[in-house]
C-alpha cells in the first residue's frame, strides 16, 4: 500500500510538474523578437509621394442632355463646362537605410513618377529624397536624403534560408509606421507572371499596402529580402507574400550607384517548363529543366549551337530543375563570361560553351499576322485537324522559316493536346515541317500509344504541346 502511494504521488507531482513547466517550454521555443524590433526600427523609414494628376476633360465624358447621367457628371465639370483642377495625389510605402551617408532603399512602384518623395525617420525628422536610379525589371529604387550617421540594417543573405525559417517585416501598412509582423518562409525561388528575373522568398508574414519597399529580417537581425508584393483577391492580406532577394537587390544598389542603370546576362532563349506529359513526349524519367521553345536570332545561344527543343538540365554548374530557375541565373551573369549550359537532346546530354551578352532593350517576338488565311486544307483524320500551308507574309511575321496553318480543329488527340485553330506547327515529333506533305508523313510514321511533343506558335509566342497518339 505504502509502495502504491509513494507511486501515485509520484506521478501526481509529474503531472503538475508538466502543467507548470509544459507553457513555459513551449514559450521559451518560440522565437523572441523585441530585440530585433528594438534595434532595427530606426533604421526604417516611412516613404510617402505626391504626385501631381491632371484629369483634364478626357476624363469625364460628354453625354447628352437628357441622359440620366449627365447631372451627375457636370458636377465634376465646374462651371461652364470647364475641366476639374489638377490635384495632387498621395502614396505611401517602406523602405530602409542601408548607408550611414543617406542611401535608402525601396521598391520602385512605392516612387514610380512621384514629384516629390519625403524620407521619415523613426525619430519623427523628414527628408526630401532625390532619386539615384531604378530597375523597372526588378521593381527596385534607390534614393538619397541629404543626411550623415544614419542607423542602418545589417545584410545577411537569403541563399541560407531554409522553408519553415522564422522571420520578421517591418514597414508602414495602410500608413501605420514601424508595425511588426511575423511569419516563416513557406517557399524560396518562386516566380510569378511578368518576373522573369526574380527568385522571390515566400512567406506568410502578413504584408499589406504600405509594407512595400520594408525589410524582412531573419531571427539574427539581418536584413534577407525586400518586401515587395501580395498575393490577394481583395487588396488584403491572405497568408502569402514575396519578398525580392537582398543579393539581388544589393547587385541592382551597386549598378545604380556606379552606372546609373542595371546591365543583364541575355541568353536569348523563350523558355517554358517541362510537365509530366512533355517529358513522357521527350522520354525522360522525370519532369525537370527549361525546354526550348525558340532560339532567338543573333543571340548567344544560337552562337553557341543551341536548337529548339533542348532541355536546359544545368547552368553554370547549377542543376536546372523548373524552368523559373534559369533567367534569374543568366540575368546575374556577368556580361562576356562564358558559361557552360548542358542540354539534353534526343534522348542524350551534351554541353555547349556560351558567351553571355547584355539583355538588349526588346526580347520579345513580334505578334504575327492575321493575314489572309487559306481557304483550303488537308484533314488528319487520326489527329482530328486540318492544316493547311503557311503563307510567306505569315512566316516572316511570325519569324519561322516553315510550318504549316492549323484551320480545324475536332474533338481528338489535336484537340486534347491543347492545339487550336491558328496555331502554326514548325515541328512535330523532332521534325521539322517544311510542307503539309511533311506533316502528314510526319503523321504517319508516329508510333503507338505514346506521346509526343509538338511545336505551336500561338500570337507569335512558341510553346511545345504534348500529343499523345491513340493506338492503333
Amino acid at each position: 500500500m505504502r509502495v502504491r502511494a509513494v507511486r501515485s504521488l509520484a506521478a501526481t507531482i509529474a503531472w503538475l510538474a508538466m502543467l507548470i513547466v509544459g507553457p513555459a517550454a513551449a514559450q521559451a521555443s518560440l522565437p523572441e523578437f523585441t530585440r530585433l524590433v528594438r534595434e532595427n526600427s530606426p533604421a526604417v523609414v516611412n516613404i510617402s509621394t505626391t504626385q501631381k494628376v491632371d484629369l483634364g476633360t478626357q476624363a469625364i465624358p460628354e453625354l447628352p442632355p437628357d441622359h440620366p447621367l449627365r447631372d451627375f457628371f457636370d458636377r465634376f465639370r465646374g462651371e461652364e463646362g470647364a475641366p476639374p483642377e489638377p490635384f495632387d495625389a498621395e502614396s505611401l510605402g517602406s523602405g530602409f537605410i542601408i548607408s550611414s551617408d543617406g542611401y535608402v532603399l525601396t521598391n520602385y512602384h512605392v516612387v514610380k513618377n512621384a514629384d516629390e518623395i519625403v524620407v521619415r525617420l523613426s525619430d519623427r525628422r523628414e527628408f526630401i529624397a532625390t532619386p539615384v536610379g531604378h530597375d523597372e525589371s526588378s521593381d527596385l529604387a534607390l534614393l538619397k536624403i541629404k543626411a550623415n550617421d544614419l542607423p542602418v540594417v545589417r545584410m545577411g543573405r537569403s541563399s541560407t534560408l531554409e522553408v519553415g525559417e522564422w522571420v520578421l517585416a517591418i514597414g508602414s501598412p495602410f500608413g501605420f509606421e514601424h508595425s511588426a509582423t511575423a511569419g516563416i518562409v513557406s517557399a524560396k525561388g518562386r516566380s510569378l507572371p511578368r518576373e522573369s528575373y526574380v527568385p522571390f522568398i515566400q512567406t506568410d508574414v502578413a504584408i499589406n499596402p504600405g509594407n512595400s519597399g520594408g525589410p524582412l529580417f531573419n531571427l539574427a537581425g539581418e536584413v534577407v529580402g525586400i518586401n515587395s508584393q501580395i498575393y490577394s483577391r481583395t487588396g488584403g492580406f491572405m497568408g502569402v507574400s514575396f519578398a525580392i532577394p537582398i543579393e539581388l537587390a544589393m547587385d541592382v544598389v551597386e549598378q545604380l550607384k556606379s552606372t546609373g542603370r542595371v546591365t543583364r546576362g541575355w541568353l536569348g532563349v523563350l523558355i517554358q517548363d517541362v510537365t509530366r506529359q512533355l517529358a513522357e513526349s521527350f522520354g525522360m524519367n522525370r519532369p525537370a529543366g527549361a525546354l526550348v521553345a525558340q532560339v532567338l536570332p543573333n543571340s548567344p545561344a544560337e552562337h553557341a549551337g543551341m536548337r529548339v527543343g533542348d532541355i536546359v538540365v544545368e547552368y553554370d554548374g547549377q542543376e536546372i530543375t523548373t524552368s523559373s530557375m534559369l533567367p534569374p541565373l543568366v540575368g546575374r551573369t556577368g556580361i562576356d563570361k562564358e558559361v557552360a549550359v548542358t542540354v539534353l537532346r534526343d534522348g542524350k546530354t551534351r554541353t555547349l560553351k556560351v558567351r553571355i551578352m547584355p539583355l538588349p532593350e526588346e526580347d520579345k517576338p513580334q505578334p504575327a499576322a492575321s493575314g489572309k488565311q487559306p481557304s483550303q486544307g488537308q484533314t488528319i483524320k487520326q489527329l482530328g485537324l486540318t492544316v493547311d500551308a503557311l503563307e510567306s507574309e505569315q512566316q516572316q511575321m511570325l519569324g519561322v522559316d516553315s510550318g504549316v496553318l492549323v484551320t480545324g480543329v475536332i474533338d481528338g488527340p489535336a484537340k486534347d493536346a491543347g492545339i487550336m485553330p491558328g496555331d502554326v506547327i514548325s515541328l512535330f515529333n523532332g521534325r521539322r515541317i517544311g510542307s503539309v506533305k511533311d506533316f502528314a508523313k510526319a503523321v504517319a510514321d508516329l508510333p503507338k500509344s505514346k506521346s509526343v511533343p509538338v511545336l505551336v506558335h500561338r500570337e507569335g509566342s512558341p510553346r511545345f504541346l504534348p500529343l499523345r497518339v491513340p493506338g492503333r
